[in-house]
């Protein structure tokens, strides 16, 4: 995530309340080739607009699988889950951010678009025999290695057998770097590869082993 973009998720300012009435403004946004109107507000990552990262991933990704659990983490307003769940409206989209405020405008944004597959949730709350299908996210960076680190151990190895996570991490804020690290530490969970690269952004593709 590209902070120049708008608060990350992890902002706590406004992050643990939902946005009210005055807050939320509505915009129109392009997502996969459709153009929708969603719900945005001050305090979640790339309020107003959908960052350029984002942008690049939901070019490069492929379409997700038409059934089973998929996850965005790090969700914000909902752009990668909303897009998702377009794609596979036969899956369950799991919109996973810490922040309650980005929750709840992925939830009123599912609802306006008629995507009952999403569920905005804590992490916590992501039930522990999800077998994940497909995971899509913009990671959040700029918290750290060590939480970003972290994020990564805990839902990569939650892929199924031959699933795809597909990572989208700007070149000049460490994507080789990641890449890298993935291979190391996690090579024996998944296989990790250079997917697409656009605008100094790198899409990396995490493969579930086994």
């Amino acid at each position: 995530m590209d902070e120049s973009a708008g608060e990350h998720y992890f902002s706590g300012r406004l992050a643990d309340r939902p946005a009210s009435d005055a807050e939320r403004e509505l915009v129109e946004v392009r997502l996969r080739g459709r153009e929708v109107e969603v719900e945005t507000a001050p305090g979640v990552f790339s309020g107003g607009r959908i960052d350029l990262g984002t942008r690049v991933l939901l070019r490069e990704a492929p379409v997700p699988p038409a059934s089973g659990d998929l996850l965005d983490l790090g969700c914000g307003w909902g752009a990668l889950a909303l897009a998702m769940a377009a794609d596979a409206p036969g899956a369950t989209v799991w919109a996973v951010d810490v922040s309650a405020r980005a929750r709840d405008l992925t939830r009123r944004n599912a609802e306006r678009l008629g995507l009952p597959g999403v569920r905005a949730v804590a992490p916590e709350e992501v039930p522990d025999d999800v077998v994940l299908a497909g995971l899509w996210s913009n990671p959040p960076i700029r918290v750290g290695k060590e939480a970003l680190h972290g994020l990564l151990r805990t839902w990569l190895p939650r892929l199924a057998p031959g699933a795809d996570a597909h990572l989208v991490v700007q070149r000049n804020l460490g994507a080789d770097s990641l890449q890298a690290w993935v291979q190391t530490s996690l090579g024996e969970v998944v296989r990790v590869e250079r997917a697409g690269s656009a605008k100094g952004y790198r899409v990396l593709r995490a493969t579930r082993l086994g």
